[in-house]
């Protein structure tokens, strides 16, 4: 499992990632807001440990912005802030749990199981075309039983035919649902992503047009 450190005190952040890691958890670390944003969008994260005081961007701003882009992470926010309104306003962005420091760890791992405890109990069902599936709660994507290796923007997308898998998506719509903190990239990074995508269905066994192009009106899932 994959976990995710957005802290900027090393006080905290050292002695917290060294203990996730003797728990067998793989752990990753930023020291502000816009790090944090950088290596959600790199990596697909089980949990996500975030602080809400951060430099260049706020715990609450990213937590909304994870969200708004379709992050299925766990958040659990971190605060020295213990007031019932900054509970309230840290849940209502979109956390799933709360932790006021300072904390002992082995109550922070106990957060962590029951997070993924009420995750497993809430299972969304397999998402299945063909020989594709797609599982939303631990966002493994496989082809024919091969792992497809997907960066996040590649498995929103292919989540995205999923749900839809009889609908013809323009690269608008696509773009619209997925971009919209990067919008300055434009609809083109769209095609990229599914080129992308193409090439990694291909080499797990697909057909080649396992995605079809309708042209002059967009992509579907190449019916079964």
């Amino acid at each position: 499992m994959r976990i995710l450190i957005v802290e900027d005190d090393d006080r905290i952040a050292k002695p917290l990632t060294e203990y996730l890691k003797r728990q067998q958890y793989t752990v990753d670390t930023a020291k502000d807001g816009i790090e944090g944003w950088e290596y959600a969008e790199s990596a697909l994260y089980d949990v996500i440990l975030l602080d809400l005081m951060l430099p260049r961007l706020d715990g609450i701003t990213l937590c909304k912005r994870l969200r708004a882009a379709k992050s299925n992470a766990l958040i659990l926010m971190l605060t020295a802030k213990d007031t019932t309104d900054d509970k309230i306003i840290g849940l209502d962005s979109g956390a799933d749990d709360y932790l006021v420091k300072p904390f002992e760890l082995r109550e922070l791992a106990a957060r962590i199981r029951a997070l993924l405890r009420r995750t497993r109990e809430t299972r969304p069902p397999i998402l299945i075309h063909g020989n594709l599936q797609l599982d939303p709660a631990t966002r493994e994507a496989t082809y024919d039983g091969k792992i497809l290796s997907l960066t996040p923007r590649e498995y929103m997308i292919l989540e995205c035919f999923l749900i839809n898998p009889n609908q013809v998506l323009t690269k608008a719509a696509i773009f619209d649902k997925l971009w919209e903190f990067d919008k300055c990239s434009g609809e083109e990074t769209v095609k990229t992503h599914l080129t992308n995508l193409r090439k990694k269905l291909r080499a797990a066994g697909s057909e080649e047009n396992f995605i079809e192009t309708v042209y002059g009106i967009g992509y579907r899932l190449r019916a079964k």
